[in-house]
């Protein structure tokens, strides 16, 4: 565990940049220091790896004071990830990857392997090894700044908006790979940003700065969404934090109904029989093709060219409330399509039905607190 006991960091000019903060950062999770710029945050994080020395206070890791440890040592023991990379770019991406083991003793041959390893884990291609940072694409280059931290096999992570670089649909499979990495390694990761969406998927406790350093709430994602401490909480997690907070409500229990789903060579029969306003088509895999317009159903002929699309599916279980919901506000018809792993239509549902499973999931989480207070 991290320890951070009332820590200042106080400038000569007399700037305070962290004021008196207190922190515990659990073993084997993901703290994310969030909040406006000059809060305090890289600040914070860099005071953990003493590239930023603390003017008061102390530093515990696994109840020993940091102050009390080489500085060589302590960096060693800890991997550092930020944005851009950082990457050395006359060196090639198995021998940036090498860097800290090479620097620890390692052989060569030995340190270029478990490059090669970690390449393999953070979902790079091993052709890419003899490749220079120049070479490849920014969401490449921050796949090498995590293998290169993750190299000496570290207890400890420190990331600072490592992916803010990036465009959304690379963050986001970043953002993905970290979760998955760590669910397979267990790492002490503490992670800075400023996007309170990638605050609330990433971790797994989310401490709130405000300006000068101060501590405004520390929480789990889900307590942080649904009781913001105070008014600056509140702004800070914006006027959708009802929409995030359905990220923690499973979708697992919603009532599907398979009644207007048909396959693309349905008798008229079968288009005739459900009582629905819209059917959804399915190829001859069952994977769901689109949805069939009113006049397509009254003329008994379903033509592919003229479907409406069928939007973004969701998969019961895996996905959340969050999930759904958004597949049936974008869908045409109002209706979210259901799929299994395989991507084959389990079933559909309403935006009706979704809203009576948020309002139900509501409920659970009050009487649940009713309970537990």
């Amino acid at each position: 565990m991290i320890r951070i006991e009332s820590v200042t960091k106080r400038y000569p000019d007399g700037t305070v940049a962290v004021d008196r903060l207190s922190l515990e950062i659990p073993d084997r999770s993901i703290t994310v220091l969030v909040g406006p710029s000059g809060c305090g945050k890289t600040t914070t994080l860099r005071m953990i790896n003493r590239m930023v020395e603390p003017s008061e206070g102390t530093i515990l890791l696994d109840g020993q004071d940091i102050q009390r440890q080489p500085v060589t040592t302590l960096r060693r023991s800890m991997g550092y990830v930020i944005q851009n990379a950082g990457l050395f770019q006359h060196r090639t991406i198995v021998d940036n990857i090498a860097t800290v083991p090479r620097m620890l003793g390692w052989g060569r041959q030995k340190a270029r392997a478990r490059a090669a390893e970690l390449m393999e884990r953070v979902g790079l291609d091993a052709a890419l090894a003899k490749r220079y940072p120049y070479q490849l694409s920014g969401g490449q280059q921050q796949r090498v700044g995590v293998a290169r931290a993750l190299a000496a096999d570290p207890p400890v992570l420190l990331m600072d908006e490592p992916f803010s670089a990036v465009d959304p649909v690379v963050r986001k499979g970043l953002q993905d790979e970290l979760l998955r990495i760590q669910d397979e390694l267990g790492k002490t990761i503490v992670f800075v940003t400023h996007d309170i969406d990638e605050a609330i998927k990433l971790g797994t406790m989310v401490a709130v700065l405000r300006t000068g350093g101060h501590l405004a709430q520390y929480a789990p994602p889900a307590e942080l969404l649904a009781g913001p401490a105070d008014a600056f909480v509140e702004d800070f997690l914006g006027g959708d934090r009802g929409i995030r907070r359905l990220s923690f409500f499973p979708s697992g229990a919603l009532e599907l109904t398979a009644g207007p789903v048909i396959p693309l060579d349905a008798t008229a029969e079968q288009i005739a029989a459900p009582d629905a306003p819209f059917l959804l088509v399915t190829d001859a895999d069952g994977r769901p093709l689109g949805w069939s317009e009113p006049g397509d159903l009254a003329a008994g002929d379903i033509r592919p060219d003229r479907l409406l699309s069928h939007g973004r599916p969701f998969v019961p279980g895996t996905d959340s409330l969050r999930v759904a919901l958004d597949c049936a506000v974008l869908s045409p018809t109002g209706w979210a399509v259901a799929v299994d792993t395989d991507g084959k239509v389990t079933g559909v549902v309403s935006q009706q039905t979704i809203g009576e499973a948020i309002r139900s999931a509501h409920a659970a989480g009050r009487a649940h607190d009713e309970v537990a207070g």
